[in-house]
């Protein structure tokens, strides 16, 4: 099977010969020190360059083993179209939020975002998605959008924001709903680009820090919104979150998404007990990936696979020092299992 084609399998419950390894990008990305280094592709100047951005897409697929491209390499990108200030970061620090928009959910506008996407960091994620998808069309191009309650953090002051979820409700579930229709928006056009796969990334809704009346309130109700509008497009949709989800598992059979990806804390195999019909995605611990032994993280790769792990990928974003020898051990035994 080619790569976009087991993945493809596997996010439709089909049989297939062997997990996935993928990196999905974003947060979770594999653009690390070593590979820029070697290349000259770097950041932050590809952030901001269609062209480097695919350049530097394609040396971390050639070099890394992972078995997608995954694009971008931040989780900024939103968070800059709605007035956030980013810093942009450097070689081995990745984008971040300044400062924040809005002091308020009450500060936020009611806007329409069909016309954000045509210029900015935006298009050149788009651009950069169409460009290595025509050049790798048997390898899935995995675009990555930020989660609705991590965007809505990014843009509002989050210490305010989270205690507005339980004191202005109203206004906090009108930002909510605004900020799903324009990552539903992305995630469209992102697949129109040439993307195989959307990962929703959601760190901000971990069980440990909504709980499990807010995590259904506001967390499955707008990740559903985005699954449901990218399944609309006839597109495949991973999501992840950070944390620990034991206080919220009960919940997590009703994200609709076609996989579901976690940190390191999570054992995936007792979820897959639990919920048989959910696809798991993870969970290498990226501590292990940054300083442990090429036969610990090889240990745990194949452990993961005969637990039944759907597909096997970093638990959460990888260390910019992360060696490429470690990355390699991870992949490449992972691609070893196959019968």
């Amino acid at each position: 099977m080619s790569p976009r084609e087991r993945l493809s399998a596997v996010l439709q419950h089909r049989v297939v010969d062997r997990p996935p390894v993928i990196c999905p990008g974003g947060m979770m990305n594999a653009a690390v020190v070593e590979v820029m280094e070697r290349t000259g592709c770097t950041l932050p100047a590809a952030h901001g360059s269609e062209e480097l951005m695919a350049g530097l897409a394609i040396e971390v697929y050639e070099r890394t083993g992972f078995e997608n491209i995954g694009l971008p390499f931040c989780m900024t990108v939103e968070a800059e179209m709605l007035g956030s200030r980013i810093d942009m970061g450097s070689l081995s620090c990745e984008p971040k939020i300044e400062k924040e928009a809005y002091p308020s959910v009450d500060n936020v506008p009611v806007g329409d975002v069909q016309d954000l996407f045509a210029s900015g960091r935006a298009a050149v994620v788009l651009g950069a998605i169409g460009r290595v998808s025509k050049m790798y069309p048997s390898v899935p191009v995995t675009g990555v959008v930020t989660g609705p309650l991590s965007l809505a953090a990014s843009i509002v002051d989050p210490v305010t924001f989270f205690k507005e979820l339980r004191k202005n409700r109203e206004k906090a579930h009108q930002v909510m709903a605004d900020v799903s229709d324009l990552i539903s928006t992305f995630a469209k056009q992102m697949l129109k680009a040439g993307a195989g796969a959307i990962t929703v990334a959601d760190p901000s809704a971990s069980g440990e820090i909504l709980g499990p009346a807010l995590f259904e309130e506001y967390a499955v109700k707008y990740l559903n919104e985005i699954v449901d509008a990218t399944h609309a497009a006839h597109g495949h949709v991973i999501v992840h979150i950070c944390g620990d989800l034991k206080s919220v598992r009960r919940h997590l059979g009703s994200i609709r998404a076609d996989a579901l990806s976690t940190d390191s804390v999570m054992s995936l195999s007792r979820i897959k007990e639990e919920f048989p019909l959910i696809t798991t995605m993870g969970n290498v611990s990226t501590r292990l990936l940054s300083t442990g032994s090429a036969h610990r993280i090889g240990s745990t790769a194949e452990k993961l696979v005969r637990d039944g792990v759907d597909i096997i990928a970093p638990a959460c974003g990888l260390d910019t020092h992360t060696p490429l020898k470690s990355i390699r051990a991870l992949t490449d035994r992972v691609r070893a299992c196959a019968p």
